[in-house]
């Protein structure tokens, strides 16, 4: 980086401190980045970017609060010259294109490691796109399959809510009185949830859940 180039300011969302302390370190020492926040809170980090309008954000996909997908719906309008690099444990197909579709620039999978990392955030930071050695070639096997990989899509903002709960365990009882809505309307969307993404059960739907970063598989084990 020649000394008239500002460092790139960079915010890291990421729950598990020892890895978002582990990032902040990395990138402190070298002189193209500039860390302005951290987070491990979906909500908080949903704010704190939009406050802080960084250069670059480094997210993780799954989050308590609020989902990776979900924070850069809520601010990619705000925020159209930031740029994101997703660095998670888990890449799906309907993962992938989820954080893709919502402004995501490259998606680098955690077990590339460190060097596939700085070179993912590297390579957004100039305006590129990156993807790490694993979720390019999940991309090619579902090109070459001609495979559909999601139906996030095309799921409204409050059958998304009523996903998440739903695989979270809620009731119908139970969303319906956190929504403020009746049990009928609960059962309403449920049923145009399973039709657009052609699952069956709340297993499927907890399963898609995890997929595409609505909820953490650490929830479910609690």
């Amino acid at each position: 980086m020649s000394p008239t180039t500002s460092a790139k300011r960079i915010v890291i969302i990421e729950d598990q401190t020892a890895i978002r302390e582990m990032l902040a370190e990395i990138l402190r020492i070298d002189p193209a980045y500039k860390i302005v926040g951290e987070s491990g809170d979906g909500q908080q980090a949903c704010q704190l970017c939009l406050d802080l309008k960084p250069d670059l954000i480094v997210l993780d996909a799954r989050l308590p609060g609020l989902s990776g997908g979900d924070i850069l719906r809520r601010i990619s309008k705000q925020l159209k010259q930031t740029r994101v690099l997703v660095f998670s444990a888990y890449e799906s197909p309907a993962l992938v294109r989820e954080m893709l579709e919502v402004g995501a620039h490259g998606f680098v999978e955690k077990t590339a490691g460190l060097g596939e990392f700085k070179k993912g955030l590297e390579t957004i930071a100039h305006g590129g796109t990156y993807f790490g050695p694993g979720v390019a070639a999940l991309l090619r096997t579902v090109v070459a399959n001609n495979s559909p990989v999601s139906g996030a899509d095309s799921l409204t903002d409050r059958e998304r809510q009523i996903l998440k709960l739903v695989a979270e365990s809620n009731s119908t009882k139970e969303i319906a009185l956190k929504l403020g809505i009746s049990s009928k309307t609960v059962d309403n969307h449920r049923t145009n949830l399973m039709r657009k993404l052609n699952l069956h059960d709340v297993a499927s739907l907890t399963r898609y859940a995890l997929e595409i970063g609505l909820i953490d598989h650490r929830a479910q084990n609690r």
